[in-house]
């Protein structure tokens, strides 16, 4: 009997996502400077409907709730600015050596919190009985120590028994507050609530009550900078991230690489924790952080794990934030209005990465394969 040779139509799939080839440095930025234009545009609008005010009404607005009367010589608004862009900076530059490790810590907001729990431990128990000098290198030696311990711990599982560092990571979260929550009902006499401690405050500079938080974050954004990009430890941490297996064939210790790279990130959590209770609260709560630890996540990835990016990144989003909040304000709205227009934002950013990584190819009509 003869072999007869059988046309079938073959169905492919209709959309087919494809990697791109690289594209030119220059035209990723590019696209990632119109998408910002459009995103900010976008944001006017939507504002403009919601609220009935004229465009340039709305940003007018915006930049006030911002800027405040910086025209006119005023300050105020702008130190605050900055401050607010600090502390989510610091939380990303904490989170991006893990992350380009491919260690997803997602327990920023845990670590953190433990560094600002030492904080004001200390700032309770030893206020009187410490110099000042003396007392804030013991605030920022515990607070750095409390937060790289509570990063250690996941770490450690990870590269011993290979758990998921994920949930660890968002479990060690959890355990944070609850440890928070009853250390501030201990410490209130039972009202949820600590009155702003008086002694182990960082200094005010010029009247400036965030000179030394912005100072701080200035420094360690170039330091990590440094760190990530021409030390031997920054090195490594590239090599795991690429592939645990290329590390151990040139003989790097990948176990040693993800206790280390996650005892920095949970460090410098901690300086986090400690610029927000020692450099702006002069308290501690369950809400210390704000959820801000998974913003920062965001603020890593979109600004290419690059300390100077990153800081771009998060000024716009930290400025939108402010002065959407202001617009809503302005017209009684509620204020999780402008969280809703980060979101959208956000969202419109990713979608920028997304498209600059990839193509979207559409199935070709009445294609036939012959088998």
């Amino acid at each position: 009997m003869a072999d007869k040779t059988a046309v079938k139509k073959h169905h492919e799939p209709l959309i087919h996502i494809v990697k791109r080839d690289d594209i030119p440095e220059w035209q990723a930025w590019l696209i990632r400077g119109a998408t910002i234009i459009v995103a900010l545009i976008f944001v006017g609008f939507l504002s403009m409907l919601v609220t009935e005010k004229g465009f340039f009404e709305t940003y007018k607005i915006m930049f006030s709730g911002v800027f405040g009367r910086l025209l006119q010589g005023s300050t105020k608004m702008l130190w605050k600015y900055l401050q607010e862009i600090a502390i989510l900076l610091c939380l990303a530059l904490a989170l991006t050596p893990a992350f380009k490790m491919k260690f997803w810590n997602c327990g920023a907001e845990g670590q953190a919190l433990m560094g600002g729990l030492a904080s004001i431990f200390c700032m309770i128990e030893f206020g009187e009985k410490l110099s000042y000098g003396a007392l804030i290198a013991v605030i920022c030696i515990t607070s750095i120590i409390a937060g790289a311990v509570w990063g250690i711990i996941p770490a450690i599982f990870k590269a011993l028994f290979n758990t998921n560092e994920t949930l660890f990571t968002l479990m060690m979260n959890y355990i944070a507050t609850q440890i928070i929550a009853y250390y501030v009902y201990i410490e209130g006499g039972g009202s949820n609530v600590i009155n702003p401690v008086s002694v182990g405050n960082f200094p005010a500079v010029g009247n400036n009550d965030y000179f030394v938080n912005i100072i701080t974050v200035a420094v360690i954004t170039v330091v990590m900078y440094i760190y990530l990009k021409y030390s031997k430890q920054g090195y490594e941490i590239s090599v795991v991230g690429e592939s645990q297996n290329t590390a151990k064939y040139i003989g790097i210790n990948v176990k040693k690489v993800i206790i280390r790279t996650m005892a920095v990130s949970g460090a410098l959590c901690g300086v986090t924790g400690m610029l927000l209770v020692a450099g702006k609260d002069h308290s501690i709560n369950t809400n210390l952080v704000g959820g801000q630890g998974f913003t920062a996540i965001l603020m890593s990835w979109l600004g290419q794990f690059n300390p100077f990016i990153m800081v771009v990144m998060t000024a716009i989003v930290v400025f939108l934030k402010i002065g959407v909040a202001k617009v809503a304000d302005s017209s009684f709205l509620n204020s999780s209005f402008s969280e809703i227009m980060v979101g959208i934002v956000i969202l419109m950013l990713v979608g920028c990465e997304f498209f600059i990584q990839y193509s979207i190819r559409f199935r070709r009509k009445n294609k036939e394969v012959a088998k």
